[in-house]
């Protein structure tokens, strides 16, 4: 039987595993991560969302043809795990070259991995840009 530390470490593994495929620009390590199925999402940074695994590994697919390279430094991260579904919440610190653009970007980003026969896959990715470094704890509320 698994302990919940390693639980929790089997999770932050996948995780590491899809940005170290998100770095390798390679479809096959992406593909690898992911759970296939209707019910997996993607919301990219200024994209609708994608719904199907078809039309995720496409998305990855356009965005690995038109990226140089990117690399990835995670600042707080946190896992939560509850039966089969686990996520992690953490700040994506991104450099990426792409076409003649070099960008560093900071992003808030949501993993969802589900477990099915012992493996934890991916079923949701959603990154959203960083405007603002308050927090919603210290938002000014106006009538």
């Amino acid at each position: 039987m698994t302990t919940p530390e390693q639980e929790q470490l089997q999770v932050l593994e996948v995780n590491a595993n899809f940005y170290r495929a998100f770095e390798s620009l390679d479809i096959q390590r992406m593909g690898a991560v992911w759970a296939r199925g209707d019910h997996v999402n993607c919301i990219h940074p200024g994209w609708s969302m994608l719904s199907g695994w078809e039309a995720v590994r496409a998305s990855w697919e356009m965005i690995f043809s038109n990226t140089k390279e990117i690399r990835f430094t995670l600042t707080d991260v946190r896992v939560q795990i509850r039966g089969p579904l686990a996520w992690v919440v953490l700040t994506e610190n991104l450099l990426s070259h792409v076409q003649q653009d070099v960008t560093a970007t900071t992003l808030l980003s949501t993993n969802i991995y589900e477990k099915t026969d012992g493996i934890w896959q991916m079923v949701h990715h959603h990154a959203s840009h960083v405007f603002s470094s308050r927090t919603g704890s210290d938002k000014e509320v106006t009538h």
